[in-house]
């Protein structure tokens, strides 16, 4: 029974004490400490977590300040869309670890594309908006117009009405990026279903490809972002997964630092979310510690690792962020009692 109004903090400050759970509190509470003393926080999103739901937090945390810039996948950027305009079409298999072949082959013939234990409705995800954004192509190819991937899809989310949605939009985070107008990156876009689909209109001669920016174009536009995010108490790197969602916007510090041969901040704040462990090789499973030899990272940014489920962590983190933003007061007084006990047991 929680004795505050931050059952989710209580819970976390109350139960949090070891393992992977004392890393996320501690991440929690460096994240809280930074935002509220003016810094901002840059999310690197890989993997499916948008068909698993994540924007029912992230939306809401991006609305509230929590979130100030973000790099995804193409795969993300269109399943938020995905959910809020075919939600009730999704079906879920929570039995999937025991399909066979030819479970997956009926599956197939429902047209319903599977992610790990839910799938998503090929005619009223992918089709329904392909007819709303190829002709978005067709008119930018026409005008010679010149945009970055997901500026397409900012304007395409913000002309939808509700007759479109079978989701909350409450709970679409790319919604809230766009009324937000938020920084976004979105490397390696042609490797997602709406990337394949521009790909095929450009062979058809549909399309040209010059209408969508390059990745390049993307790391330029986030040299400028970045020098405006880390004024003041700088900005910090919360990653969830690795691959390229995470190692591309990373990498601006050095290279504005070494390339273009200008001063730059050091990120502030590094997080990892990720269930890849520590391996050589391994990026999605480098230590922190790796990225100081970047100068990416140095000796005095809060770090850290949590090696555990994203879809479990995350949400838990942000609902108790939320509770942060909604009474700071009441957030600081016990995040303060959780610290005075834990450096308690360590002076024993």
């Amino acid at each position: 029974m929680a004795t505050t109004g931050l059952p989710i903090l209580e819970f976390v400050t109350r139960n949090y004490k070891n393992f992977n759970s004392r890393a996320l509190r501690d991440a929690l509470f460096a994240y809280w400490d930074h935002v509220k003393g003016g810094g901002r926080m840059y999310w690197a999103v890989a993997g499916a977590m948008s068909s698993a739901q994540l924007g029912i937090t992230l939306a809401p945390a991006i609305r509230s300040g929590l979130v100030h810039g973000l790099s995804v996948t193409g795969a993300n950027l269109e399943e938020s869309l995905f959910r809020l305009v075919a939600h009730d079409s999704y079906k879920d298999f929570p039995e999937y670890r025991y399909f066979t072949k030819d479970d997956d082959t009926q599956i197939l013939a429902q047209r319903m594309r599977r992610v790990t234990d839910t799938s998503i409705p090929e005619d009223e995800a992918f089709r329904a908006v392909e007819k709303i954004l190829v002709p978005m192509w067709k008119r930018a190819s026409q005008n010679g117009e010149r945009r970055f991937w997901h500026e397409y899809f900012y304007e395409l989310v913000l002309q939808l009405t509700s007759k479109h949605f079978e989701g909350n939009p409450d709970e679409c985070w790319l919604l809230a990026a766009a009324k937000a107008n938020l920084p976004i990156v979105v490397p390696g876009h042609e490797d997602s279903t709406f990337g394949n689909i521009f790909a095929s209109h450009v062979k058809l001669g549909d399309c040209s490809a010059s209408i969508v920016k390059s990745g390049i174009e993307y790391m330029t536009q986030l040299y400028d972002d970045y020098r405006v995010l880390s004024k003041g108490k700088g900005i910090g790197f919360f990653q969830i997964g690795g691959g390229i969602a995470g190692d591309f916007p990373i990498c601006v510090v050095p290279s504005i630092k070494y390339d273009l041969e200008e001063p730059v901040k050091p990120w502030a704040y590094f997080c990892q979310i990720s269930d890849s462990t520590t391996s050589y090789g391994s990026y999605s499973g480098a230590t922190p510690n790796e990225k100081i030899t970047w100068d990416k990272l140095t000796a005095e940014t809060p770090m850290f690792v949590v090696e555990s489920d994203a879809t479990i962590v995350v949400p838990l983190m942000l609902s108790a962020l939320l509770e942060c933003q909604g009474d700071p007061k009441a957030a600081d007084a016990a995040i303060k009692a959780c610290r005075k006990q834990v450096a308690k047991s360590l002076a024993r």
